[in-house]
Formats: structure tokens, C-alpha cells, sequence
């Protein structure tokens, strides 16, 4: 089954699993997740649900923005992700109003209307029934409500997307492998990454969803894409 082979591998790479996202993305993973906060704009005592919250690094930066939140909730299948996250959230005094839960996209464990925001970053590809997902994303939303969405895509310019292949189909698994001793994991990314739909075609889907005011913005020439929704009122 598709769902235990992707569980299986990111708990077999979660201990190392911070320290390849800062190396392999040279620490641009830490300014895609920034934005994607900034670009939400969130106000007061929000509630927000974080899909795919891996070891909680949307949380913690959803935390130091705005330590006002009513309600973080944290969702992932895998043990060992949700296991490090909490132990992160904890040393830096975060869990107040924090629950981790294990779970996917693809059924939250949570009351439709009651999220002021969802957020999921770098796990949007990992789930092959994406309309299905936004259709649970847009469900847990109040009306007003909004959807971010940050992923990995390849570039649209011609020789920048030559060499970023080159290094992501060659260079990247073999660190990656060197690293996790789990080869498999970095030869499934860029297979993922390459065969994500363009930012278009997603955005179709969202609007397929039911979400409007949609926008996307592309981070450093095109390797990391940020959408955006709004479920209407």
C-alpha cells in the first residue's frame, strides 16, 4: 500500500530528517516556512491545523510569530516525526495550547468550521488524491478561513532547470543517502518533486475545492512554490 510505503520511509529518516532539509535546501527551507506565515497574514486567537507537521517546525515558526494562537493542532502519520516534534516544541516551552495527532489528509480527525487556517508544507506531494485532501482542507475551515500550501516544484526557466535537475537527481539522492543510510527516501523526492503538478494546475484544483482569492508565489527561481486560498464567506 502507497500510504505504508511513505509512512515507513519518513520514519525511517526522521532522526536526521532537520539536518538534510537545512543542508540539501542550504537553509532555504527555514525562509519558505517564514513566508508562507508572513503571506497568511493570521490575526488574534486564531486556530490553525498544520497537515504533515513533520517534526514541527511550521508550529514552533507559527508560535514565535504569533504567541497568541488559541489552537495549534499538528498532523502526521508518522510516529517518529510526531515523536521528535514534540520533544522540540517542549524544550522550547511551545506546548501550551499544542496537540500533535497522528492522522492524514486525507481524513482529519477535526470539526468542519473550526479552523481559522491549514497549513502543509513539503507533504502535498505525498498524497495522490489531492482533490481529495483540499476537499477535507477546505471542510475544516470556518468561511474566511485560509489554505497555504508550500512545496517543492521544478523550475520553469530552461537552464536553471537543467542544472537543478542535475543536482537533484544525482547529487542530492547521493548526500541524502550518505547521511539517512536510506537511499530509497532521496530517490523517491525528486520523483515527486517532477512529477508535481505546475502551479496552474493545482491552483486549478483548489478552485475545484471551492477556494477563491487563489495565488501563487514562486521562492528562489523557482524550486519552492507557495499557494494560497481563502474559503469564501
Amino acid at each position: 500500500m502507497e500510504l505504508d510505503f511513505i509512512e515507513d520511509m519518513f520514519d525511517g529518516i526522521a532522526r536526521r530528517y532537520d539536518l538534510l532539509n537545512r543542508l540539501l535546501s542550504l537553509r532555504q527551507d527555514v525562509y519558505w516556512r517564514r513566508s508562507m506565515i508572513s503571506a497568511l497574514d493570521i490575526a488574534g486567537p486564531a486556530a490553525v491545523l498544520d497537515v504533515a507537521c513533520g517534526t514541527g517546525d511550521v508550529i514552533i515558526e507559527l508560535i514565535r510569530r504569533h504567541p497568541d494562537l488559541r489552537q495549534i493542532i499538528g498532523l502526521d502519520f508518522s510516529m517518529r516525526m510526531l515523536h521528535i516534534a514534540r520533544h522540540k516544541i517542549k524544550a522550547l516551552g511551545y506546548q501550551k495550547n499544542v496537540t500533535l495527532v497522528a492522522g492524514n489528509g486525507l481524513s482529519l480527525p477535526i470539526a468542519p468550521g473550526s479552523m481559522d487556517a491549514v497549513t502543509i508544507a513539503f507533504g502535498i506531494r505525498n498524497i495522490m488524491d489531492r482533490k481529495s485532501a483540499l476537499a477535507e482542507f477546505y471542510n475544516c475551515l470556518k468561511p474566511g478561513g485560509k489554505l497555504a500550501v508550500l512545496e517543492l516544484t521544478t523550475p520553469e526557466q530552461r537552464f536553471f532547470n537543467t542544472i537543478y535537475l542535475l543536482y537533484f537527481n544525482t547529487i542530492l539522492p547521493r548526500i541524502g543517502s550518505l547521511l539517512s543510510k536510506n537511499l530509497g527516501a532521496y530517490q523517491y523526492l525528486p520523483a515527486s518533486v517532477i512529477a508535481f503538478p505546475r502551479s496552474a494546475a493545482f491552483a486549478a484544483l483548489m478552485r475545484q475545492a471551492g477556494f477563491t482569492d487563489i495565488r501563487w508565489k514562486k521562492m528562489t527561481l523557482g524550486i519552492c512554490t507557495l499557494h494560497l486560498g481563502i474559503k469564501p464567506f
